[in-house]
């Protein structure tokens, strides 16, 4: 079972443009196996229909603190109450402002009062709204209170600059979510993983390797982050994505992750050597290609550990 799994996750959708997005994260959440609740200010639903998120999350969505019928069970209230976990995506610097100073005018404000359970914000504006010093100062007026931030990503905005403030990834929300939900028992560990094969050259083209994916230390890199660590990851070739908020380190050979892993062990408070090192490697690799030739080809290998 995922962290998420059976988990009561309230999404917030204020508006902007990114709230598109927030299609795929009812998605993704739903795919983890949690119970997503959609609640939705009015502008919101001029960007993307309420209809929409209701049926990606097969559960009413919340628009109007005032319906005789979403409110005939008080049901901001059931909603507050019923969260484990509030994140408002898109976060507007509007939607933010009203938060930091307790202004409750629509059903996302109410329930934000209202709610004991852990919250987070993922702000997506202008470059120029996010940059300015009224939006910082309501941002680490929620950090104080213990908000998450989830931090914009750069590039290029719907509005035609270029800079911070879109929306992070769908997926990246969903990471910071299974944070908030798990234990941060390795808060302040420093953990250093090594994963995947090692590659061992023949001649500047052709190499010995294992079938070593990296699966299982990018697992491990992502757990420990999620329970709080700093996580660095020393990775053999491999073609996994870098877990959200790994830092990861590179290598080929298994000298190159030895020097490494080497380097960064005096960071670290923890080592985890998930990495499927090669025990052999060409003992004269060529410096040159090395031509086809029909009667084969012979190679001396020699014992990495020598």
């Amino acid at each position: 079972m995922g962290v998420l799994s059976g988990k009561t996750i309230v999404l917030g959708v204020s508006g902007g443009i990114a709230a598109y997005k927030s299609a795929e994260l009812v998605r993704l959440l739903v795919n983890a196996g949690a119970n997503v609740r959609v609640m939705m200010t009015r502008n919101a639903t001029e960007f993307i229909t309420p209809l929409t998120l209701q049926t990606l999350s097969s559960n009413p969505v919340a628009t109007d603190t005032f319906s005789l019928t979403q409110e005939s069970e008080i049901g901001h209230i059931r909603l507050a109450d019923t969260a484990e976990v509030i994140v408002i995506a898109p976060a507007t610097a509007d939607v933010i402002a009203k938060a930091a100073v307790g202004i409750a005018d629509d059903i996302l404000t109410t329930v934000l009062l209202a709610t004991r359970a852990k919250v987070a914000f993922a702000p997506a504006m202008n470059v120029h709204m996010y940059e300015h010093p009224t939006v910082a100062e309501n941002l680490a007026k929620l950090r104080t209170r213990g908000a998450v931030i989830i931090e914009p990503g750069e590039g290029a905005l719907a509005c035609g600059y270029e800079g911070k403030g879109r929306l992070p990834d769908p997926a990246i929300v969903v990471a910071e979510i299974e944070k908030m939900l798990s234990a941060q028992d390795l808060g302040g560990e420093n953990i250093l993983v090594t994963a995947g094969p090692t590659q061992e050259p023949i001649d500047p083209v052709r190499f010995v390797t294992n079938r070593s994916s990296g699966k299982m230390g990018f697992a491990i890199a992502r757990a420990a982050w999620r329970r709080g660590a700093a996580v660095r990851i020393v990775a053999g070739p491999s073609a996994l994505a870098t877990p959200y908020g790994v830092e990861r380190i590179d290598t080929v050979t298994a000298s190159a992750m030895l020097a490494k892993t080497s380097s960064s062990f005096p960071w670290s408070t923890a080592l985890v050597m998930a990495a499927a090192v090669a025990d052999f490697r060409p003992a004269n690799p060529a410096r040159g290609k090395i031509k086809k030739d029909t009667r084969g080809l012979r190679l001396e290998m020699e014992s990495i550990a020598d």
